[in-house]
């Protein structure tokens, strides 16, 4: 990504990872952190965060593989310029498959309610403040 982006969603770091900054919609869950910046025309990122109470290095690993893999086949769900960010909790680490696809599924399913719910109220809010104008100025 370059730093000369014109209205940025997210910065590169000098070690070449994504930060996002504080534009956009953000929600956080149990399992997943969302932020999704406005008008953004890149596809989407996403990174995963394993902590050590997941288990050990082989442990950690092979959950971090697994969400990839799993999130690989939703990224067609995440709109265009967002940055998601997958948080495993501890329970991850000894989680089924199954399991660890239907607690993807439900945190997604809730940044993404959540970032449409964002959208929607600043839209209205766009157009409240649009019709405002446009009436005070026909009364003057």
């Amino acid at each position: 990504m370059d730093s000369d982006q014109g209205d940025g969603a997210s910065h590169p770091a000098r070690d070449g990872t994504v930060r996002p900054d504080r534009t956009g919609m953000h929600t956080t869950g149990t399992d997943a952190t969302g932020h999704t910046p406005a008008g953004q025309d890149t596809p989407p990122l996403v990174g995963f965060i394993v902590a050590r109470t997941v288990g050990n290095a082989v442990v950690r690993n092979r959950v971090r593989r697994r969400l990839r893999h799993l999130v690989r086949a939703r990224l067609d769900r995440l709109p265009e310029g967002s940055l998601l960010v997958v948080r495993a909790n501890p329970a991850a680490g000894v989680a089924r498959g199954d399991e660890l696809a239907a607690d993807l599924d439900s945190a997604l399913d809730r940044v993404l309610r959540q970032t449409a719910k964002a959208q929607t109220t600043r839209a209205q809010t766009t157009r409240a403040q649009t019709s405002k104008g446009q009436t005070s100025r026909g009364r003057t």
